[in-house]
């Protein structure tokens, strides 16, 4: 099938990719030049485990390309896939400018009857009526179009696993046509399909990732209660987990949801909802309690030494999570700033995210090529995103390399009896905190 995917950020070209490798003929198309001619020499404009291998091998075997031109990614495509961004607008509505964009390109340059218009990013519920307007407004009478939502659910650095592993596909649309086709794109995945209305679709995503956030700011508020009543978020967050009705996935303690999702979703959530005239008090909650959950170790570490002016720190991973390079969001960002506020001397470590955050800080903070050299002649360490590399790290050698050891974990990386072993402070989320440095016991 030929499929023009329009946008190459993370969904698009993972999208893309992905469809090449399971037979279609796929353009991917973006109006950044310099993106696209990177792309046409194989390097992936985003970083996402195993990716570039998947996209190099389907480009040479001529399954996948990369254009700049509507006219060329739109004339022949049976299925245009709009991937582009919908960022947040100030007051945290969804900006449709760039999906505007597209459709009106699309409109002028689609050359075949029947051309099913799939929406796959994030959208308000209405927004592929408003679609079909725009396209119908610019389109010729001689040709007609279908349109249908298929929301992404994909999780940056296992993004590969999640597309042909997926738990469901959603696919809205009042088509049958549209519903036909899309069900044949997708069935080499071999994944269940749910069909639905194009509004519930648009729903649906929204819906997941609000639940989703939802159950990590619970579990965040039940580890701080933890941490006041002695008991142990692991073990509670275990227990809970082994009920089938709640399961064990995002009951992970720490300090908050970042990325390109949960928080442009949620905020975009209530904004729908305010413009209905519902207030959701639920994900308002969610929202506020992730905004403190991210400075949760700074206020720990104030608590802990009382004033951390002029003292050196290290703050290990910078991304929103493992495996990839994304920092919108970022709790990383906010710590930094905290820090720097307290006149914080501030070394940091990502194997990934490193320019990225250069691009932000500059010359304010410092920059490390490895954990150990970021934590050396430290007086304190912040883990902030859970790498495998800063996981697997022997505290022993950590701690020699520091001053006079603290480790503040956001997310709870190291097993209790194995810190105890160690001549160090730690300091984690929901859990108590092991003092073989001190006997100061820190009040949170």
């Amino acid at each position: 099938m030929r499929v023009t995917v329009i946008g190459t950020g993370y969904v698009g070209l993972v999208t893309g990719v992905c469809l090449a490798e399971i037979g279609h003929e796929v353009v991917c198309l973006d109006i950044d030049e310099k993106k696209i001619t990177a792309l046409q020499q194989g390097f992936s404009s985003i970083y996402e485990p195993g990716l570039e291998e998947v996209m190099q091998r389907n480009q040479m075997e001529n399954r996948l390309s990369f254009t700049g031109d509507y006219t060329v990614g739109c004339k022949e495509a049976e299925v245009i896939i709009i991937a582009v961004g919908t960022p947040s607008n100030p007051d945290g509505s969804a900006n449709l400018s760039f999906i505007k964009d597209a459709a009106e390109n699309i409109a002028v340059n689609m050359k075949r009857n029947h051309t099913i218009i799939v929406t796959k990013s994030t959208v308000p519920v209405g927004t592929n009526q408003r679609i079909k307007q725009w396209i119908a407004g610019r389109l010729p009478l001689s040709l007609d179009f279908e349109i249908a939502s298929n929301p992404e659910f994909l999780r940056e650095g296992s993004a590969i696993e999640d597309t042909f592993q997926t738990d469901r596909i959603i696919i809205g649309t009042d088509s049958e046509v549209a519903a036909k086709k899309l069900m044949n794109l997708y069935e080499p995945i071999n994944a269940p399909v749910l069909l639905t209305s194009i509004q519930s679709a648009e729903m649906i995503k929204y819906a997941s990732n609000a639940f989703l956030a939802t159950k990590i700011s619970f579990i965040n508020e039940i580890a701080n209660l933890c941490e006041k009543l002695g008991a142990d978020i692991g073990e509670v967050a275990a227990g809970m987990g082994m009920d089938k009705r709640i399961g064990p996935l995002f009951l992970q303690a720490g300090i908050g949801y970042g990325g390109s999702c949960f928080p442009k979703d949620t905020s975009a959530l209530v904004q729908i909802s305010g413009e209905v005239e519902h207030r959701f008090d639920l994900l308002e909650s969610v929202i506020n309690v992730n905004s403190r959950q991210q400075v949760k170790l700074v206020q720990k570490a104030l608590a802990h030494f009382g004033s951390i002016k002029n003292k050196k720190a290290a703050v290990l991973g910078l991304s929103f999570k493992p495996n990839t390079d994304d920092i919108r969001e970022a709790a990383s960002l906010e710590v930094i700033e905290k820090l720097l506020q307290q006149q914080v001397d501030i070394v940091v470590y990502d194997p990934v995210a490193i320019q990225s955050v250069r691009s932000i800080f500059g010359d304010r903070i410092s920059y490390a090529s490895s954990v150990e050299e970021a934590v050396r002649k430290k007086d304190m360490a912040f883990i902030i995103t859970e790498w495998e590399e800063i996981k697997t790290s022997q505290l022993e050698n950590l701690v020699r390399e520091m001053n006079d050891p603290v480790i503040f974990d956001g997310r709870n990386c190291f097993d209790l009896r194995e810190t105890e072993k160690v001549k160090m402070d730690y300091i984690s989320i929901g859990r108590r905190p092991v003092l073989n440095r001190s006997a100061k016991i820190p009040i949170i």
